[in-house]
C-alpha cells in the first residue's frame, strides 16, 4: 500500500465528513453539530457546541450515557467507573456528571470535535450488552484472554495519526525478537461502522509506526453473527480479524 494510496483514502473521508455534517442553532448560544457517524439506533451523533471563556465547550448532552442507562447498562460499579474514566481519558474528555465533555480554542476545534465523537463511540462500544443481565464487559474478557495467555500489553494506547487527529486503541503488545509490535482492538459489535472507525484509525497510524507493526481486531461472535463484508473489509486493509470463538488461533504469535 503507498501513502498516495492512503492520501486518497483521507482526502475521501474528509469529504465525506464535510457534505454530511449539518449544523442548526439551538437554546439561543447552542450550535448543533449532526454527524455522519451512526450509534447503535442507526441514528447519526449529535453534539453540540457553544463559545465559553474564550474558546468554545463541546458536550455530548448526556446523550450517550443516558442511551446506555436507558438500555439497561449498569454503569455504577466501581470497575465500570474506571474503565470509562480511564477510556475518556485517552482522548482528552472528562465526565461532569452525565455529560461527555471537552474544551477547544479556534486551533483545536477539528481535532477536540473529533476526539469527543469518537470517545462517544468508543464508551457506546464498550459498555452495551446485547443482554442486560450479562455480568462481563467483552473488554473484559479480552483482558482476561491476554492475561491467562501470557500476553504482555499495555491498555489504551493513544498514536497521533498523519491526519493529526488521535486515535486510541485497546491494547499494544509490544515488539520482541520474534515478533513485531501489535495493535490489539477489542470490538463488542463488529458492525460495518465500527469497522470502518477502525480501518481508519489504524490506516491513519500505520504510517507512522514500525513498518512491520501489525494489527488484529478481536470481534465478539457470542451474540451476533460477524458478515463477510466485515471479515472481507479487515482482510482488504491488512488487519487481521479475529473472532472471539477462533481466539486461540492467534495466541502463539500475540504471545511470542
Amino acid at each position: 500500500m503507498s501513502i498516495a494510496e492512503i492520501e486518497k483514502l483521507l482526502n475521501d473521508y474528509r469529504a465525506w465528513l464535510k457534505d454530511k455534517t449539518t449544523l442548526r442553532e439551538v437554546n439561543g448560544d447552542w450550535v448543533e453539530i449532526t454527524t455522519p457517524y451512526l450509534d447503535r439506533h442507526n441514528d447519526a451523533l449529535q453534539i453540540y457546541a457553544r463559545r465559553e471563556n474564550g474558546g468554545y465547550l463541546l458536550s455530548d448532552d448526556s446523550y450517550t450515557i443516558h442511551d446506555l442507562e436507558a438500555s439497561g447498562c449498569n454503569l455504577n460499579t466501581e470497575k465500570r467507573q474506571d474503565l470509562l474514566r480511564m477510556t475518556l481519558a485517552g482522548f482528552g474528555v472528562r465526565l461532569n456528571n452525565q455529560t461527555l465533555e471537552i474544551r477547544a480554542t479556534g486551533e483545536t476545534f477539528p481535532l477536540r470535535k473529533h476526539n469527543l465523537i469518537q470517545a462517544m463511540l468508543a464508551v457506546n462500544d464498550l459498555f452495551f450488552l446485547a443482554k442486560p443481565v450479562v455480568e462481563s464487559l467483552f473488554y473484559e474478557d479480552v483482558i482476561a484472554w491476554l492475561d491467562v495467555n501470557d500476553i504482555r500489553y499495555t491498555p489504551k494506547v493513544k498514536f497521533t495519526g498523519i491526519s493529526g487527529f488521535d486515535h486510541l486503541f485497546d491494547f499494544v503488545v509490544p515488539k520482541s525478537r520474534k515478533q513485531p509490535e501489535r495493535i490489539v482492538q477489542a470490538i463488542n459489535r463488529p458492525t460495518r461502522d465500527n469497522a470502518e472507525a477502525f480501518i481508519y484509525a489504524w490506516n491513519d497510524t500505520r504510517e507512522v509506526r514500525p513498518p512491520e507493526s501489525k494489527a488484529y481486531a478481536v470481534l465478539n461472535d457470542a451474540e451476533q453473527t460477524i458478515s463477510g463484508g466485515v471479515m472481507d473489509a479487515f482482510n482488504n486493509y491488512h488487519i487481521e480479524p479475529v473472532p472471539w470463538s477462533h481466539r486461540a488461533e492467534v495466541v502463539t504469535e500475540l504471545a511470542a
